[in-house]
């Protein structure tokens, strides 16, 4: 418990607002509510394919599956649905549908090996899976080994490989196949179950698994309509863009951040233009053709946007904001996308799985370049010394913790860990390090796991990779530590060279030892490679790097 000296250093980001979700009963009873609000206008936009989905018809879709799930496949409040897919326009019908029978849904990574599927079953416990093709012979092999588990595949697309002998496999069936005995349903007279909106899980999200095998984060009812109404907030202390709001996105919505973003989308009534992958050239043209107004991007989304020279044969002037999320964003990259596209706005926020959405945003027309906002309304923040558990004040570095309606109920089947990140007051510990100025505004440092122990100085590696990215010859840029009896640890840096440069390991080395203290110079030395391995949510995987180090060094 803080004493009453030290809880001055207790930031609150205000009281909640006046909770817009009050009286409904469940998730998915708000969430029709919205979608027959919203009525003809169009929600969601394929950006490959350009076809449109209004709200009604999502609505439609939502309730005929979510009928197919009752009836068919005997689906109740509490069983769990797995989505593995990309972007595509099933993928919302099965989210809000399983939402509307009071199912738990559990997005699953499409990239994942059959391993780590295998993994993410156990955790949630599927009985029904929807899968797409590009992932369905790992997920159906995986699925097939766990028949204790899932009781059936739902298999997007018009084509069923999973045959054997002579007799299609029941335990796979087509997405269309699943849903022929339903023809219709009313979607405005559907019962929708009403749930302990407190305890009843809506989501299980993956833990980004950057340093080992994902974790399962339940997310309840009540911090899905928590995270809805403060965004809902949020917006309304910011001006709209001129030319109102068209969203694209590109981010995976079985990723905290893409799912949230969908949802949040359809409650707040919003186009969203969105694309499973990205391609540079889609990308961009779906900016130009859709004239997109607000872009939701992760930092390698940003480095592109500033340096590569594709950028300059598009018309890009559409675009208003740029939201930036799920890992730290450069004060220098910031800067330099800014300058390139005259964008009026690139907003930060900061959140993880763990925490629904953001607790850390930037509302307001003003703030400092690098910053990742103030605390999020209805949410208390503090920085805390990692070692003594001490507050800290202003400009002073620890972890990160937070406090409120949108902390997760935990991580599924493993109190151990949960208690290692929540206390016993209610603090989610985020194992991030950050401080916050004289005005409040935050500022991300690096992962407590990943700063480099140089000599007894703590070394961010996010620190020396935003250096490195505002070298034109640099492309691209990951740091970590090069384990050294004597040192500890010496910063050593990947380097992704930009297309037809040259330019030296010493000539890199000087570059930061120019513009860094000398703890922080690359003692470890460069190495050049073709690409910086990350996750889809544009986190750098430094184990897949650490491996790297156990490779003859490269010549690139």
């Amino acid at each position: 418990m803080a004493t009453k000296d030290e809880s001055r250093f207790i930031i609150s980001g205000g009281p909640e607002p006046q909770n817009i979700t009050e009286g409904f009963g469940s998730l998915g009873a708000f969430v029709r509510n919205r979608m027959r609000r919203n009525g003809s206008d169009v929600a969601v936009i394929d950006g490959v394919y350009g076809t449109e989905v209004q709200y009604l018809e999502l609505l439609e879709q939502s309730a005929r599956l979510a009928e197919c799930l009752r009836t068919l496949a005997g689906i109740r409040a509490g069983d769990v649905i797995g989505i593995v897919s990309e972007n595509r326009l099933e993928f919302p019908a099965v989210l809000f549908g399983a939402l509307f029978v009071g199912a738990t849904v559990a997005p699953i990574n499409l990239t994942y090996s059959e391993r780590e599927l295998e993994h993410a079953f156990n955790l949630s416990k599927p009985k029904l899976i929807f899968v797409s093709p590009f992932s369905a012979e790992r997920v159906v092999a995986a699925a097939r080994r766990n028949r204790h588990i899932v009781q059936k595949v739902v298999l997007f697309g018009d084509e069923n490989p999973f045959v054997e002998g002579s007799n299609q496999q029941r335990d796979v069936v087509l997405f269309e196949d699943f849903q022929r005995p339903v023809s219709f349903v009313n979607p405005l007279s559907f019962y929708i179950p009403t749930v302990d909106i407190d305890q009843h899980v809506a989501l299980i999200m993956c833990s980004s698994g950057t340093t080992g095998l994902p974790k399962g984060v339940q997310l309840t009812h009540a911090n899905l309509l928590a995270s809805i109404a403060l965004l809902e907030e949020s917006s309304n202390l910011m001006e709209p863009p001129p030319g109102g709001i068209v969203l694209l996105g590109v981010l995976p919505w079985f990723h905290a951040y893409g799912c949230m973003t969908l949802i949040n989308v359809i409650c707040n009534k919003q186009k969203l233009v969105s694309l499973p992958k990205f391609e540079e050239g889609l990308f961009l043209s779906c900016i130009e053709n859709y004239r997109c107004t607000m872009i939701f991007v992760v930092p390698p989304l940003v480095v592109f946007l500033a340096k590569h020279p594709l950028v300059d044969s598009y018309d890009l002037s559409s675009i208003d904001t740029l939201l930036c999320g799920a890992a730290p964003l450069s004060k220098e990259t910031e800067d330099l996308v800014k300058a390139r596209l005259n964008v009026r706005h690139v907003r930060q926020g900061y959140g993880m799985s763990e925490t629904t959405l953001a607790t850390l945003v930037q509302n307001g027309e003003y703030h400092k370049s690098g910053s990742v906002g103030k605390v999020q309304i209805g949410t208390l923040a503090k920085v805390i010394d990692p070692e003594t558990g001490k507050l800290l004040g202003p400009n002073q570095h620890g972890e990160l913790c937070f406090k409120g309606s949108q902390i997760m109920k935990g991580y599924i089947g493993n109190e151990k860990a949960t208690r290692e990140t929540i206390d016993q007051d209610g603090w989610l510990h985020t194992g991030d390090v950050g401080y916050y100025d004289e005005d409040f505004e935050f500022f991300i440092v690096d992962r407590l796991k990943e700063l480099i122990k140089y000599k007894g100085f703590q070394v961010p590696p996010a620190e020396i990779e935003a250096i490195l990215l505002t070298n034109p010859k640099v492309k691209d840029a990951a740091v970590i530590g090069l384990p050294d009896e004597a040192a500890g640890e010496l910063p050593l840096a990947f380097v992704v060279k930009q297309d037809g440069v040259e330019i030296s390991e010493a000539e890199i080395k000087k570059y930061v030892a120019d513009r860094t203290s000398p703890a922080k110079r690359l003692h470890g030395g460069v190495r050049f490679i073709a690409e910086i391995p990350k996750n889809l949510s544009g986190k750098i995987l430094r184990r897949e790097l650490r491996a790297m180090l156990q490779k003859p060094k490269s010549k690139l």
